[in-house]
């Protein structure tokens, strides 16, 4: 899947094939139509509506991770959802996040979860669909 887009590149700079691998399981993914709009407050308030319809930061929602190309757009787009009622945790490369890096990424899958992150945060942390109890009952004690 992934590599394939990649395929032509890896084997001309390091001699490597790329070989497809079925899934074991059909995919559940639904992929939809690409959107576009003609401002950036557009797709803003379109993206808090989505989060509102999913039921993002309410008890049983979907998890929603959201991810953005800088710091600002990500804390622009908090406060947004602020002023919607929607808590979301801040997930960038500011150093008041960093002790708190992979917690946050480590409960983005919980029910209702709503994170926001730069593409430079989060490394090497798994999300995982319903949070990680470990770090659930690090967090309550």
């Amino acid at each position: 899947g992934t590599a394939m887009s990649d395929a032509d590149e890896l084997e001309i700079i390091y001699g490597l094939k790329v070989v497809p691998v079925p899934t074991a399981l059909p995919i559940a993914r639904r992929d939809y139509p690409d959107v576009a709009f003609k401002t950036r407050a557009a797709a803003d308030d379109a993206l808090v509506k989505e989060i509102k319809n999913v039921g993002g930061g309410q008890e049983g929602g979907r998890p929603c991770l959201v991810g953005t190309t800088s710091v600002a757009q990500s804390e622009m787009l908090v406060a947004k959802l602020a002023e919607e009622g929607i808590q979301a945790e801040l997930l960038n490369a500011s150093p008041q996040n960093a002790p708190r890096e992979s917690e946050i990424v480590a409960q983005a899958g919980r029910t209702g979860a709503v994170t926001v992150a730069t593409n430079m945060a989060g490394r090497g942390t798994d999300i995982l669909l319903g949070g990680c109890p470990r770090t659930m009952a690090r967090i309550k004690t």
